[in-house]
């Protein structure tokens, strides 16, 4: 392998004090980066495509979407270069990988021609401090989980497992952050916590957000109050092997009680 082709650290070393620099300025140094290739994707079922309004959405649909936004910013920054990668950040809890979180990170993913995908985990601390253990949005699951998860989707280039709560400058430019992805809608959504959105406005103000569409057509989310992750997480069901589990929770015969089985799932 020809070494000389291989980026080195000092490559990506642009920003030698970022309290002296402005997002717009340093952002715009990041030219050299590769362009990544195109990703296969299966196509959805008809089904799909007949349910859930955004499954459709070609490259092209996005990528036009996120261009109108753009160009009609109040903030209107710095434009990145069309031959480059362009570093987008989402960030959440992403407890739950249902099809409108996935979905919503393939808009993230192709809302330029080449992009460099950045998801931002919320850590369990943060989230309880802020929403409580016991309330209806706190995670199910703890944060290593949430993160493991997050590392097997296949739009995802890159996790920030330390996510801060509200988004600033300074995160921005220390993680060489060009755009950050808002759901539209969130910020009329009382869901969505206040102290977030005025990151979001902060950054919307310099043209630094860029919209994905909501996914209409998905079920209601479940509203019980979940576990807190960190209780769980410190009582998880521990792992058994085979041989050490009862006869009938290896197979579901005639009579036989399927029920330890089912509480495996």
């Amino acid at each position: 392998m020809d070494t000389s082709s291989v980026l080195s650290d000092e490559d990506y070393d642009v920003i030698s004090n970022p309290g002296q620099r402005s997002l717009e300025s340093s952002v715009a140094d990041f030219g050299h980066v590769i362009a990544c290739g195109p990703i296969r994707e299966i196509p959805p079922t008809d089904a799909a495509r007949h349910t859930l309004s955004t499954v459709s959405l070609t490259a092209v649909d996005i990528q036009a979407y996120v261009g109108t936004a753009l160009s009609t910013a109040a903030g209107r920054g710095v434009r990145c270069p069309a031959d480059r990668t362009v570093r987008v950040y989402v960030d959440g809890m992403f407890d739950v990988l249902d099809a409108g979180r996935m979905l919503r990170l393939r808009q993230a993913k192709l809302s330029f021609a080449s992009v460099h995908l950045m998801v931002g985990v919320f850590p369990d601390e943060a989230i309880c401090h802020v929403l409580g253990s016991g309330t209806a949005t706190a995670p199910r699951y703890p944060h290593v989980e949430r993160c493991e998860a997050i590392r097997h989707v296949k739009w995802v280039d890159e996790i920030v497992p330390d996510a801060p709560w509200v988004l600033d400058d300074a995160f921005m430019i220390d993680k060489r952050i060009d755009y950050v992805v808002l759901e539209e809608g969130s910020s009329v959504n009382p869901e969505f916590d206040k102290e977030r959105l005025k990151g979001y406005d902060e950054l919307k103000r310099i043209g630094r957000v860029i919209p994905v569409r909501r996914t209409v057509g998905l079920v209601p989310k479940l509203t019980a109050p979940p576990a807190s992750p960190l209780s769980r997480s410190a009582n998880a069901t521990p792992y058994k092997s085979p041989s050490e589990l009862e006869p009938d929770t290896l197979q579901k015969g005639e009579g036989g009680s399927a029920s330890a089985l089912d509480a495996q799932c």
